[in-house]
C-alpha cells in the first residue's frame, strides 16, 4: 500500500514538459512500433518452438512403437539382458526384463502422446487469438 503510495507521489511529482508534440507522438509511435515487432517475434518464436516439440514427440512416438513392436516379436521365453548372478533382486529384473521394459515404454508413449495433446491445443489456442487479433 505504501509502494502504490510512494509510486503515485512519484508520477505526481513528474512535470514533463513537451516542447515538440510532433516528434514526441513520432518517437513514441516508433517505440511502440518496436514493442509490437518483439512480442510478434517472440510469439513467433514460440510457436515454432511448440511446432519442433510436436514433430519430435511425434519421431518419439513412432520410435517408441517400433521398438515395442520388435519388443512383442522376439521370443517371449528369452530375456533382454541378463546379470549372471544369482542376486535374487537381479535374477528377477532379468526373469521379467521383457514386461519392465514394456510398461516403461507404455509409460514413456503415454507422457508424450499427452504432450502432443497439450501442445497442439496450446498452439491451436495461439492460432485463433492470432486470427481474431488481425
Amino acid at each position: 500500500m505504501n509502494k502504490d503510495k510512494a509510486l503515485e507521489e512519484l508520477f505526481l511529482a513528474q512535470q514533463p514538459h513537451f516542447d515538440d508534440n510532433d516528434a514526441f507522438m513520432a518517437s513514441l509511435a516508433k517505440r511502440l512500433d518496436a514493442v509490437e515487432f518483439i512480442k510478434q517475434y517472440q510469439e513467433a518464436t514460440i510457436h515454432r518452438y511448440k511446432m519442433a516439440m510436436v514433430v519430435v514427440f511425434v519421431v518419439g512416438i513412432i520410435s517408441g512403437g517400433v521398438s515395442m513392436a520388435f519388443l512383442l516379436s522376439t521370443p517371449a521365453d528369452v530375456p533382454l539382458f541378463t546379470f549372471r548372478t544369482q542376486f535374487v533382486f537381479l535374477l528377477w529384473l532379468s526373469e521379467n526384463s521383457r514386461m519392465i521394459v514394456a510398461a516403461a515404454l507404455s509409460l514413456l508413449m503415454s507422457a508424450g502422446i499427452i504432450s502432443i495433446i497439450g501442445n497442439v491445443k496450446e498452439i491451436r489456442d495461439c492460432m485463433k487469438r492470432r486470427t481474431v487479433s488481425v
